[in-house]
């Protein structure tokens, strides 16, 4: 019997190789239109950014006289924006206050067991002849407007309006504060240029400013930008040691004969 060779096995099947499925093209997202309507009122000094968003929340804020209520929303840079009387009541009511600080105190939250300066805001400190009785409302929301150094004594606002925080410490403020500084050492003409325009701190340019002498130890500096312990550090930068520091005026707002340690209100008319 003829034997039949065996069977060869059948050829390996190709595994079909499907080509990868092309990425799905994705259009870039188009960018927002408009500019957000809190940061519009904020750049137009009707109100902080914070307080536009509640006053959104209200309906109280009116766009080419249209009332909106959305937060988040978008509009135009030349709108036309209105405020509802009711939140021009509401901020007429905000006060701002002036304080004397003295020395060992601190311009915003307690630290290191030094109190803050808010402290010195109550009824026995008031500075007679003021324009308003205080409320314990008044504290409510106060917050500094600028800083003054533990060691250095002089006028600091606190204030409930933004639009008045946004005026002395928004990064385009154009508000000046003057300062009289007792100091040590010996001064060139040289030096004394520098404190005007030439010195940088943080490696970064200050703005110019006006330094002159006030007497033989105290000079006035002028200034419209405030780093931190800029006046101190600008002084050790040309061999000059603080040994006092005072500011004595903010924009248009003097420090006057208020009493060391007391307080008053910003008066009705009265503006940096």
């Amino acid at each position: 019997m003829n034997k039949r060779p065996p069977a060869s096995p059948p050829p390996a099947r190709r595994r079909l190789q499907r080509a990868p499925a092309p990425e799905p093209v994705v259009a870039p997202a188009a960018p927002p239109e408009g500019i957000r309507l809190s940061k519009l009122m904020s750049e137009r000094g009707l109100c902080s950014r914070r307080e536009a968003d509640a006053l959104i929340e209200r309906g109280w804020v009116r766009v080419n006289g249209v009332a909106v209520s959305e937060l988040g929303v978008r509009v135009q840079p030349d709108v036309a924006i209105e405020l509802d009387p009711r939140a021009r009541a509401s901020q007429a009511e905000r006060v701002t206050v002036l304080i004397h600080k003295p020395v060992g105190y601190v311009s915003a939250q307690p630290e290191d067991g030094h109190p803050a300066a808010v402290a010195l805001v109550v009824p026995d400190h008031l500075a007679p002849g003021g324009p308003r009785r205080f409320e314990r409302r008044h504290l409510k929301g106060l917050a500094p407007a600028g800083r003054l150094d533990i060691d250095s004594t002089g006028l600091l606002v606190m204030t409930q309006d933004g639009r008045i925080a946004r005026q002395l410490i928004g990064d385009d403020s154009t508000i000046d504060k003057e300062y009289l500084v007792r100091v040590e050492g010996t001064l060139s003409p040289q030096g004394l240029a520098l404190l005007n325009h030439g010195l940088s701190l943080d490696d970064r340019p200050l703005r110019p400013a006006q330094v002159s002498w006030q007497n033989k130890e105290q000079l006035r500096f002028i200034l419209k930008e405030g780093r931190k312990r800029q006046i101190r550090r600008m002084c050790e930068l040309v061999g000059l040691r603080v040994v006092g520091l005072k500011r004595v005026r903010i924009g248009k707002v003097m420090l006057g004969d208020l009493p060391l340690g007391q307080w008053r209100y910003l008066r009705a008319g009265e503006g940096f």
